[in-house]
């Protein structure tokens, strides 16, 4: 089934040095633009992460610092990516979760402050779980009938990815063929932040996401316990969080 599109929407995985999103670089991103007509547009590249590739990511994906070696950093190839992403809603396998806190975050080290928050996001992995309880590589073989015999190599897991989406369509009537209806279903919440730190209540108010004051709203604790700011700005946490709760810091000083 060709996927009924408003606007183009792109299909991506990435490849990386963790599974830490503040933290870990990409070292390899495929991207699959699927245009309203149905013209497809793919990019695979691998990237110089800037770091060590450790040992456990490099037995995931196979990709070493050789490798990567003399590959452009994402700084450098930054500008060029945000134009070919430019006004298209994406799609992706776990993309909500993972790659696309990472991508947002190599966009920020990169000082390109790129706002995804009009796009949709298809995750594919979260329709398939909602349905059918797989990973990629069965989801895979349950759609489309087919081995992905090169799992964890981003072009592959990419277009894997697009195949199951549209197979789903296929299989399953309930299913809008329309990517806001696609994304609204995939959704496993709505986040203020991509990472999932800073949330929307039932209520429309940001709250936390984590911690000791989890539900609690955002610009409350902050006003009474200002520390907790400076803490979550000092730690661990990713660009685009801490830009989100100064943000909201900022509109609670306005107010006064």
């Amino acid at each position: 089934m060709r996927l009924n599109l408003k606007r183009p929407i792109i299909f991506f995985d990435l490849e990386t040095t963790g599974v830490d999103t503040s933290k870990d670089r990409i070292v390899e991103i495929s991207m699959i633009k699927v245009m309203p007509d149905g013209e497809e547009i793919t990019k695979t590249r691998r990237l110089n992460p800037e770091m060590h590739i450790p040992e456990e990511a490099t037995a995931v994906h196979g990709i070493t610092d050789e490798d990567v070696k003399d590959c452009p950093t994402f700084r450098q190839v930054a500008k060029s990516l945000e134009q070919f992403i430019r006004g298209c809603d994406f799609g992706g396998f776990n993309s909500n979760r993972f790659d696309l806190p990472v991508l947002v975050e190599e966009f920020m080290r990169a000082g390109l402050d790129v706002d995804l928050k009009r796009r949709k996001f298809v995750d594919v992995q979260n329709i398939f779980h909602k349905k059918e309880q797989r990973t990629l590589v069965a989801a895979y073989r349950f759609y489309c009938d087919k081995d992905l015999t090169d799992a964890h190599a981003a072009e592959a897991d990419t277009r894997a990815t697009y195949e199951v989406l549209k197979a789903q369509l296929d299989r399953y009537p309930d299913l809008e063929n329309d990517v806001d209806a696609l994304a609204e279903y995939s959704a496993r919440g709505e986040t203020v932040d991509y990472a999932g730190r800073i949330v929307y209540d039932d209520k429309g108010v940001e709250v936390f996401g984590f911690g000791k004051y989890r539900g609690k709203p955002v610009a409350e604790i902050f006003e009474r316990e200002p520390s907790y700011y400076s803490w979550m700005m000092e730690g661990d946490f990713p660009l685009y969080t801490k830009k989100v709760i100064t943000e909201i810091r900022m509109r609670g000083k306005l107010k006064k």
